[in-house]
């Protein structure tokens, strides 16, 4: 069994955004050489996330709406986290989306149903911060 890693790096300007990293994904599987196996994609910084979806600009406004009703950012003094911070929502919002994927591969290429695509959804930014690529098959 053959394994490979990858940090991707992202330093997004503004709080809150969603990334299609799927390109970048299908980067590292031909990097690694893998044909058959698992590839895992998981955000490694408690306020951002990793998930599968459909890259659709009316779904990523749904997205934005449903998580600031959910985890409002404002007013930061609702969260007890907060306390000479302001990105309490953002680990509540991390915690919706969830932390990270696991993708099939088969015959080289991401196993993906027709409109899956993987994101990258940032709930604090405006500094650096990685996802990791593990992969492992054969």
């Amino acid at each position: 069994m053959k394994s490979y890693r990858k940090e991707l790096w992202f330093n997004v300007p503004t709080r809150r955004a969603l990334i299609n990293i799927t390109e970048q994904v299908a980067e590292c599987l031909k990097e690694s050489g893998i044909k058959e196996g698992l590839i895992l994609v998981n955000a490694m910084h408690i306020t951002a996330s990793v998930f599968i979806n459909d890259d659709e600009s009316g779904l990523h406004h749904d997205y934005e709406v449903w998580l600031e009703q959910l985890a409002p950012h404002d007013p930061v003094s609702q969260y007890r986290h907060n306390v000479g911070e302001d990105n309490a929502d953002a680990h509540m919002k991390r915690q919706i989306m969830g932390r990270e994927v696991v993708v099939a591969v088969t015959d080289g290429k991401l196993d993906f149903g027709t409109w899956e695509r993987i994101f990258y959804g940032e709930f604090d930014g405006r500094r650096k911060k990685r996802v990791l690529v593990k992969i492992i098959g054969e």
